[in-house]
């Protein structure tokens, strides 16, 4: 038989037939099968995860049919031990189930770090000093010395603390600091925008005292408490306004920008923008 006459015999288009059949057969199969293997539109929100004990977190995430493992732990006073404090991914990101989900968790025993020697640094090194070794700086002591800003005393818990003695780590230290034999005043430092840590450390560096810190209701958890600003100081800051040395400053955070203050100077930048323009749309 020619070719001629096989392209247009019945044998020809019933094998044709036969070969895309299979052929569909075999596309529809393997679309079902990567749709049970992606599990195509199955994914879930992952839930929230912080603050829970390890048994909890593992019945969570048993329910959701999601795999959680531990690998790593830091110390925080934000949780109780051994309960979960950072995860990935984060509350909400839509995952397929049997995904794995990394958690941190709280150690158990706090990390122990060494007591600096202070006595005898300017503020500013103590102050730089205290923070790389892991420990925290308290509202300090001014007193009358013939030094002024320079350490006299360090101390933990009323105590004085020795060099080389072992510590909690973020344990808090209060520096006795010398004030000279005057009334010296310092500038009030400009504190609004800043987080609580770039703020405590601006007035300590100014050889002030943080009074009090409030939160507003927009903090609910430690990440917002991170992340909060602060809105109002008291004292304000004002040019040329000053403080004596150890005063206390309050300041008050929220994560809400809308309670910012408004900047006179860009107000009147954009007054004097906007008086432009109109000069120019006259002058047209």
């Amino acid at each position: 038989m020619s070719l001629k006459k096989f392209l247009i015999s019945r044998e020809f288009f019933k094998n044709l037939g036969l070969a895309i059949l299979i052929a569909a057969g075999i596309l529809f199969i393997t679309l079902i099968w990567l749709s049970v293997f992606t599990r195509h539109g199955q994914a879930r929100p992952v839930p929230d995860f912080y603050g829970l004990t390890i048994d909890e977190a593992e019945k969570l995430a048993k329910k959701k049919k999601l795999m959680p493992e531990i690998i790593d732990s830091v110390y925080t006073t934000l949780v109780p031990r051994g309960c979960i404090v950072e995860q990935n991914p984060r509350e909400g990101f839509r995952v397929k189930k049997h995904r794995r989900v990394v958690l941190t968790i709280n150690a158990f025993n706090p990390e122990m770090v060494i007591m600096p020697n202070l006595v005898g640094l300017s503020a500013r090194q103590a102050y730089s000093l205290i923070e790389s070794s892991g420990l925290e700086a308290g509202n300090p002591v001014y007193k009358p010395d013939l030094t002024i800003d320079f350490v006299l005393e360090q101390l933990f818990q009323g105590q004085p603390i020795e060099p080389g003695d072992t510590l909690q780590k973020k344990s808090e230290i209060v520096l006795v600091l010398g004030k000279g034999l005057s009334s010296r005043r310092t500038p009030v430092p400009e504190l609004i925008g800043k987080n609580l840590q770039d703020a405590k450390s601006k007035i300590l560096g100014s050889s002030l005292t943080l009074g009090t810190f409030n939160f507003d209701n927009t903090i609910q958890n430690g990440e917002d408490s991170l992340n909060a600003f602060v809105h109002k100081q008291n004292p304000k800051h004002i040019e040329d306004a000053t403080l004596q040395l150890g005063s206390a400053i309050y300041i008050w955070l929220t994560t809400d920008s809308a309670l910012l203050p408004v900047d006179s100077t860009l107000i009147n930048m954009a007054d004097t923008i906007i008086a432009g323009d109109s000069q120019i749309i006259e002058f047209f």
